[in-house]
């Protein structure tokens, strides 16, 4: 049914999938230890290869040799999403006297074999130009614009998008009209931005669909949803200035084209591991949080809609359907899976597939790979395919000596496998569940004859559903939300007043030694005035605090000085609220 090419020192070859796992005979191995890069064709029916001779094109079901270019030093291949065109890229030299070097990046007519179209792009990174589903754009980032060229014509740019430094773009998934989200990174004090437009509108920022900017960014990933209605964007900086983590410091900000945007709250401090959109378009899940870390499902209000607990993860992926989560804890952690079923929040499985480096779903949405490729990890070499509900199916080890690079599943568009239900039953392996003996924990010889004591640095949060019991995803009319604040404020206030009548005697006897700005809370009843006098004594707090760090010396900035002149003003009002009462 379909293919997985495996890459490595052994050379390339084609796998057949579940059920049968045998080579490909179809397909010709090609045996030498140079093939750098493999490319398939969105659709799943062209394959293409460099060999370190040649970039072949071969038709996957009959495995015929449809193209041959001569371009020995490639390393890095794409189709576009029609299969019209195939772009290769290898790396830029200039001349020994330092003139220019030749075009690096190609772009070819797969139907004719003819060059289209050579660039110069020196970088690696986002080598490959961005293309919209249907063809009828194509972009490339040049010395900080994007270029767009429209229906594969690379003779005439056909717009420009113009900013001061636009870093990164990414252009939305499915049909027209397109639209393109682009990072600008800050300077000189300015924030970075990220803005999103519809093609082409690209005149002022008055045009842009949404804006948001942030500071703390020196990096930032931008993801679409598959409908293309709204964008995360992790901004993350190399160093975090706390110390807190190796990792750099991360941000999550939901950006949508109808122009609302927001910061989405992680309950958790620590790295964001891994964001993940569901296909649906209406959830994601982010993996975040010092270790063992915690995963949240959230929906397009940045609402928590579930709460996975913490564990040793740092991966999430969706399966094509959407309606399985794998989490996972790959690299430095175990290799522990944790298979859910999204649409009741039940857990499928819990395989283990250690010292993986690679994870992939099927496009059937049953069956899931595991890899350890080199040069990640260079002993152990292979790949293990199973079945979500935790039974691995077919194993495979390279031989000691030898390496595996990389493997991948053979792409088909969506609705070629139709959604099945979740199963929860095991399903039938011919081979022995891959389950590792626990390994045991080392104890000095005084200890090993006496009863075992467990004992935990931490102890793991159970999973809990975050939806208020009766919720539906139906969105509230203005009126019922108004209705519903209204209710909650009351409730708070009703809580608050109980909370403060219990503190209330025993705020008394610490009053004596406590500073001023802790006044005993007497409450009024009104929401509105306990909320001002609330918010008073924050800011009398802060006063203080810019009062002892005065004091001890430090140079405080022309705003916080001003803070200081407001103290008897805001002291005043206090007073003025509380005889008030």
């Amino acid at each position: 049914l379909f293919t997985l090419p495996v890459r490595g020192s052994e050379g390339l070859y084609m796998v057949n999938g579940p059920p049968s796992f045998t080579e490909s005979t179809a397909f010709q191995r090609d045996s030498g230890k140079n093939c750098k890069a493999v490319a398939f064709s969105k659709d799943g029916s062209l394959f293409a290869w460099c060999n370190g001779e040649k970039v072949n094109i071969v038709n996957v079901t009959s495995a015929e040799l449809l193209r041959s270019f001569d371009l020995p030093k490639a390393v890095c291949l794409e189709f576009s999403p029609k299969n019209n065109v195939l772009a290769t890229w290898q790396a830029y030299t200039t001349a020994k006297d330092g003139t220019a070097g030749v075009p690096n990046l190609q772009l070819h007519d797969v139907k004719t074999g003819k060059c289209l179209k050579s660039f110069i792009q020196k970088k690696m990174q986002n080598w490959c130009p961005c293309w919209a589903d249907d063809e009828s754009i194509c972009a490339r980032n040049v010395n900080n614009e994007v270029h767009f060229f429209e229906n594969n014509n690379f003779n005439t740019i056909a717009n420009k998008l113009h900013l001061q430094k636009v870093n990164d773009f990414v252009l939305s998934p499915g049909p027209q009209p397109t639209k393109v989200v682009v990072y600008v990174p800050g300077s000189k004090g300015a924030p970075s931005f990220v803005r999103l437009y519809q093609y082409p509108n690209f005149n002022g920022p008055q045009s842009a669909l949404a804006n948001k900017s942030f500071f703390k960014a020196d990096k930032v990933t931008m993801l679409w949803n598959k409908k293309a209605t709204a964008v995360l964007v992790i901004a993350s900086t190399e160093v975090d200035k706390t110390g807190a983590s190796y990792y750099g410091e991360q941000t999550l900000h939901y950006i949508a084209t109808n122009g609302e945007s927001a910061v989405v709250q992680l309950p958790k401090n620590g790295p964001i591991y891994d964001v993940v959109w569901n296909p649906n378009s209406v959830e994601f899940c982010a993996v975040y949080g010092f270790m063992p870390a915690k995963a949240t499902v959230f929906n397009l209000k940045c609402d928590p809609v579930f709460d996975f607990g913490t564990g040793p993860r740092n991966a999430a992926y969706y399966s094509p359907h959407g309606h399985i989560l794998v989490l996972a804890g790959f690299g430095n952690l175990r290799g522990q899976m944790e298979v859910w079923d999204v649409k009741n929040y039940k857990l499928v499985s819990k395989p283990v597939a250690s010292d993986s480096t690679y994870f992939a779903w099927c496009p059937d949405g049953e069956h899931i790979v595991t890899a350890t490729c080199a040069p990640r990890l260079r002993v152990s070499n292979g790949y293990k395919i199973w079945h979500y509900t935790g039974s691995l199916l077919h194993s495979y080890e390279v031989p000691s000596n030898e390496e595996m690079w990389q493997v991948s599943w053979q792409p088909f568009l969506d609705g070629v496998f139709p959604a099945k239900a979740v199963r929860y039953q095991a399903v039938p392996s011919e081979l022995p569940s891959a389950e590792p003996k626990p390994a045991q924990a080392y104890r000095p010889p005084a200890l090993r004859n006496k009863p075992v004591t467990s004992s935990k640095l931490h102890e793991d949060e159970p999973p809990q559903n975050m939806k208020p019991p009766g919720s539906s995803d139906k969105p509230l009319s203005k009126t019922a939300l108004k209705n519903q604040r209204k209710h909650e404020a009351k409730k708070a206030a009703k809580q608050e007043a109980k909370a403060d009548a219990n503190q209330q005697p025993a705020q008394s006897s610490a009053s004596q030694s406590a500073p001023r700005s802790a006044v005993p809370a007497v409450t009024s009843g009104d929401p509105e005035v306990d909320k001002k006098i609330k918010n008073l004594k924050k800011k009398l707090k802060a006063i203080e605090q810019l009062k002892e760090q005065a004091a001890a010396g430090k140079q405080l900035e022309k705003n916080q000085l001003e803070k200081i002149q407001k103290e008897t003003a805001l002291l005043q009002e206090l007073e003025d609220l509380e005889l008030g009462l």
